[in-house]
């Protein structure tokens, strides 16, 4: 069982859902990010979803645009994500999964990227603006390295099309909580439970939910309705708010998460 099937089943036995942090790699810079994945890790978070910069990043709101905006200009690059994932690795076993583009992935040859990744330590990839219908290359490439393949399901996605994603999909099904981009939402959506159920009538995955989590609250309404719970703009904003004082950085984004599983 991979690393990823275990926590899910792992969280399952312990009668809670899958806190899966997102933040963007090498933000505010890379000795940082380093730092504040592996607190991420040590202060409650069971899956380490981390975003690659990239100069279009479209499904993003202003948070994670700004994101990736402090990395590039920080010099981020293809290797210095390597050495980011690597350092993670080395300090912990939770699952690293990666949220990127799919021409990041194009540029560099699907395959290679797909090795190198996997060689370093991720254990997935959610590469959004590629679906299932021509993601042949991507799924290859990620069964060839024992990398999972993470789909995204959207409010409007019809039953027929989250088959779909369903049958292409592994590691766990992403359902995007709000349609448009990623973002802090006061609210969270009234018809979760619906949805997350539709899902299920086509897959054995777990459904995890994201996009506008924001608060305690919206990770308690979400833990009785879903597998997982997805969060990164809330964290993004605390390293924004530390990214001229760096040093607290790491002890900060820690803190939020521990304010976020509060009951």
């Amino acid at each position: 069982m991979d690393r990823i099937a275990q926590t899910f089943a792992r969280c399952k036995t312990e009668g809670r859902p899958v806190f899966v942090s997102y933040v963007c790699a090498g933000d505010p810079d890379a000795a940082t990010s380093k730092q504040i994945l592996l607190a991420l890790a040590q202060h409650g978070a069971d899956i380490l979803e981390i975003g690659i910069p990239f100069s279009d990043p479209l499904a993003d709101g202003l948070t994670n645009q700004l994101a990736s905006q402090r990395e590039l200009e920080a010099g981020m690059t293809y290797d210095g994500l390597l050495d980011i994932i690597r350092a993670t690795r080395a300090g912990t076993d939770k699952p690293i999964v990666l949220y990127c583009y799919y021409n990041l992935l194009f540029s560099f040859g699907v395959e290679n990227y797909c090795r190198k990744v996997r060689a370093a330590g991720a254990d997935g990839l959610l590469v959004l603006d590629c679906p299932p219908e021509e993601a042949g290359d991507l799924i290859a490439a990620s069964k060839q390295h024992g990398l999972a393949n993470i789909f995204i399901v959207a409010p409007t996605t019809p039953p027929a099309r989250v088959a779909l994603i369903a049958k292409h999909a592994s590691g766990f099904i992403y359902y995007v909580s709000r349609a448009g981009v990623t973002g802090e939402r006061s609210e969270l959506a009234s018809n979760l439970a619906t949805a997350v159920q539709e899902i299920k009538k086509h897959t054995t995955l777990p459904v995890c939910v994201g996009f506008g989590v924001s608060t305690a609250a919206h990770v308690q309404a979400i833990a009785k309705v879903a597998d997982g719970v997805v969060v990164g703009s809330a964290l993004v904003n605390v390293i924004a708010a530390h990214k001229d004082n760096r040093v607290e950085a790491a002890a900060a984004v820690g803190a939020k998460v521990r304010e976020l599983l509060t009951k």
